[in-house]
């Protein structure tokens, strides 16, 4: 299996600069899998495929203004860091750009001195180990100096930072967010739980597998990295209650669907707690957590649409992004969603 298999054709109009105005007026195609049914609809109308009984799996992570614009402190020339995942209390795992420039040992300053960095580490796979100095709460420093981390394709400013977060985040952690999840308003939550439906919140923080493409050309060859999950027991009892009782399990986005994946046994039952995931999802797989799925239009030959094919087919798949082109869907992060059921 090529990962060429998994390219489409994409006009760059298509690709979304901006979330729409409302969250929950973006388009949904509905893709039924039994049938291969499309239906083309408004992501409000989302309700109208859910039933008493179902249970709705959405991520509570919270994305973090994780990229930090700064200087060498030896030289003043710039320094760009992607901040990933935290390793201890002052130490976090980064990207660094000019990554050649900045070695083991080199210093970082940050907002005018408020935050300064060591690099203490060079990993094998280019990322950074930085140990950050400061007087204060780190939190409320990344919050003043940092800026979200929109991914490169989106080339137009942010007006509205919690338009890059859903309205359910939580728990902070993201290097990127749960997109997926930013269709939905707290309104329209509580009219699915007003019909019955299960909301079961789970956290995966999303990481550098968001931000590296596929660089092989054998699928089986491409190593996932870890993300950190968390699944409470509260959240387990909800989701398994709903399955024992025949109702689905819908995961809000490949996060969701990942962590489900790597928590349930062969049976479908989903075991609380917390750990790290590197588990990577693509045509072949079994899936044992979910029945349905909520997502956006994904980029060619990632590791994300590789997850929607192993859900519907490698070639349907390529036949729904075709149909969603021609309809002229908005695509990636801030783009449209797709429902299968």
């Amino acid at each position: 299996m090529k990962v060429s298999d998994f390219d489409y054709y994409l006009p760059e109009e298509l690709i979304a600069q901006h979330p729409t105005p409302v969250r929950d007026q973006s388009r949904l195609l509905v893709y039924h899998k039994k049938s291969k049914k499309i239906e083309h609809r408004i992501f409000s109308h989302i309700k109208e495929y859910l039933m008493p009984g179902d249970c709705l799996v959405i991520n509570d992570t919270k994305v973090i203004p994780a990229r930090l614009y700064g200087k060498r402190e030896d030289t003043g020339g710039k320094v760009e860091l992607l901040l990933l995942e935290k390793k201890d209390k002052d130490q976090w795992q980064a990207l660094v750009k000019p990554g050649k420039r900045v070695k083991t040992g080199s210093r970082l300053v940050f907002g005018n001195g408020v935050l300064k960095g060591q690099v203490i580490d060079i990993l094998e796979d280019g990322s950074r180990i930085i140990e950050f100095h400061y007087e204060g709460i780190f939190e409320e420093i990344l919050d003043h100096i940092g800026v979200m981390p929109l991914p490169p394709y989106i080339h137009e400013e942010l007006e509205e930072k919690e338009r890059y977060q859903t309205v359910y985040s939580k728990y902070a952690g993201s290097s990127a967010a749960p997109t997926a999840g930013l269709h939905f308003t707290n309104e329209l939550l509580d009219e699915l739980e007003k019909m019955g439906v299960k909301i079961a919140k789970i956290t995966l923080h999303v990481g550098l597998g968001t931000f590296r493409p596929v660089k092989v050309e054998d699928v089986k060859e491409h190593k996932m990295h870890y993300e950190t999950y968390y699944v409470s027991q509260e959240a387990a009892n909800t989701i398994n209650q709903c399955r024992k009782k025949g109702g689905r399990i819908i995961a809000v986005g490949t996060t969701s669907t990942r962590t489900l994946e790597s928590v349930a046994d062969d049976k479908g039952i989903i075991h609380p707690g917390s750990g790290k995931t590197d588990i990577f999802i693509y045509p072949g797989y079994t899936f044992r957590g979910i029945d349905g799925l909520v997502t956006n239009f994904h980029l060619p030959k990632s590791t994300l649409i590789m997850l929607v094919a192993a859900f519907i087919g490698k070639d349907e798949v390529l036949n729904v992004y075709k149909k969603a082109v021609e309809e002229r869907y908005r695509f990636f992060s801030f783009g449209d969603a797709m429902l299968i059921i």
